[in-house]
């Protein structure tokens, strides 16, 4: 497992700096099951990277505006070649994120850790919409591969896609969040596009998620039923026992305890 270790400096009252190996700064999902809507993390989070090292400056900008900036090693590859950057607009009840990252330079450098996307770049926009029992947060994500024949890659590809968490509180501790997903990739199977998602070059994948969850003081337990759908999937490279299958149904089941301040005492 890959861990998350840092030294947190609080320069003055709005600026704090961080050093060391730190969660990304990419995307509406985090790394740790128990930060997300739902259990398992979807296939437009499977894109980004979880954690890298380096350093980070995080900075309050008035009312309204807090901003991050992170100079690191991208996809865990030990090369300090990726900017990362992130701003968030809150006011009331909305939230609006912009996230992006991008490797400035170039490296062959590949491991499970580290995969081609190494070498591309990212952008995401989260809103988030938080009002009584309700939370609804669309978000939208693009990643591009550039053409680098000197990285092993001989055509560009990128990957378009987008989610909708929506979660609703019930009273007595019941809440159900879902997650319904889209995302597809350039090129086809024969052009020599990368094969970003895990489905073959050029397939596309769409998945739903619902989370039944219970939680009474810091103890939760909370259940996954999903469904993810594959389609221009290159034959041997998707589900059941020979990879053929398009359709996967998952079921997964969490339990734990809380410690913080999200504990609310009666």
């Amino acid at each position: 497992p890959v861990p998350v270790a840092y030294l947190k400096l609080q320069a003055a009252k709005n600026t704090q700096f961080l050093l060391g190996s730190l969660p990304t700064l990419m995307g509406a999902e985090s790394t740790f099951t128990y930060q997300n809507f739902n259990i398992e993390r979807g296939i437009v989070w499977n894109q980004e990277n979880a954690i890298n090292r380096g350093l980070q400056v995080n900075q309050t900008l008035g009312k309204y505006l807090t901003a991050s900036l992170s100079w690191n090693d991208g996809y865990y590859s030990n090369r300090y070649s990726w900017l990362s950057g992130s701003v968030t607009l809150t006011k009331g009840p909305h939230v609006l994120v912009y996230d992006g990252m991008g490797n400035l330079g170039q490296t062959a450098y590949q491991t499970a850790a580290t995969p081609v996307q190494n070498n591309g770049y990212m952008h995401a926009v989260i809103y988030t919409y938080t009002k009584g029992p309700w939370i609804v947060s669309p978000y939208f994500q693009y990643g591009n591969m550039p053409t680098n024949p000197k990285v092993g890659v001989t055509k560009g590809t990128s990957a378009t896609g987008g989610a909708l968490n929506v979660s609703y509180a019930f009273k007595s501790g019941f809440s159900l969040p879902a997650r319904v997903e889209y995302l597809t990739s350039s090129g086809t199977a024969t052009d020599g596009s990368l094969n970003l998602l895990g489905f073959g070059a050029g397939s596309a994948g769409t998945t739903f998620t619902a989370t039944p969850t219970y939680q009474k003081g810091g103890m939760y337990v909370r259940g996954d039923l999903a469904w993810v759908h594959a389609s221009s999937y290159t034959p041997g490279s998707v589900f059941g026992g020979t990879g053929t299958d398009a359709d996967q149904f998952r079921g997964v089941l969490e339990f734990g305890f809380i410690f913080g301040k999200n504990v609310t005492e009666k």
